[in-house]
């Protein structure tokens, strides 16, 4: 078993390589010169976290960047306090973004792309726009009534419509999310980047 020297370790390397992009981002405006070192490499991670990860919720972003529950609590209230971060309530959860990025509706979108299910139905349907619940079900090897529960939800949520069968809302929209955080996914979603970024002209 790995020693407390080494989980001390272990947590250093992964604070300083997200540290490397909070340090770099406008987040970090409201840095306090007071805070020690310790301090600053936490929420500067926290803040490099939410730019690759948007719409981490709470567990998530503690767990990832191997910080205490106390700690993640402190440093994510100082930093939407100051304006650097914004979160929202979704169902049970509450998830976090960089202040001023995402508008709502992908907000909204983020936080279903960091479900499994309902990631894997929006997928699918952009794969393959006719795909039927049947056809989800057996993509995603889920229940029909799995399906139906999602597609409830994610009609509710402004991100699919169920007129005539399935169709994503603003599609292309959901698509550049699902390129852009790609590796803050899972290995389908990368695999579909890979196969579908020459589709998205990304802002300068």
């Amino acid at each position: 078993m790995p020693g407390s020297r080494d989980v001390d370790e272990s947590k250093r390397a992964t604070l300083r390589r997200f540290a490397a992009f909070g340090a770099a981002s406008p987040l970090t405006r409201f840095r306090d010169d007071a805070d020690d070192g310790d301090r600053n490499d936490a929420r500067d991670a926290i803040a490099g976290y939410l730019t690759t990860t948007p719409g981490a919720h709470f567990s998530k972003v503690r767990d990832d960047l191997q910080l205490g529950t106390g700690e993640t609590q402190h440093h994510l209230r100082e930093l939407e306090s100051n304006g650097a971060v914004e979160s929202r309530k979704d169902g049970d959860y509450r998830r976090f973004f960089p202040a001023g990025r995402f508008s709502e509706f992908e907000q909204v979108a983020l936080g279903y792309l960091r479900r499994d299910t309902a990631r894997g139905m929006l997928l699918e349907l952009l794969r393959t726009p006719d795909a039927t619940g049947s056809d989800l079900a057996n993509a995603l090897d889920v229940s029909r009534p799995t399906v139906s529960k999602y597609a409830g939800e994610l009609e509710t949520a402004g991100l699919l419509s169920r007129e005539d069968g399935y169709a994503v809302e603003e599609p292309e929209t959901v698509l550049t999310l699902l390129v852009r955080y790609a590796d803050s996914f899972d290995a389908d979603a990368v695999a579909f980047a890979a196969t579908a970024d020459d589709l998205i002209r990304f802002d300068p």
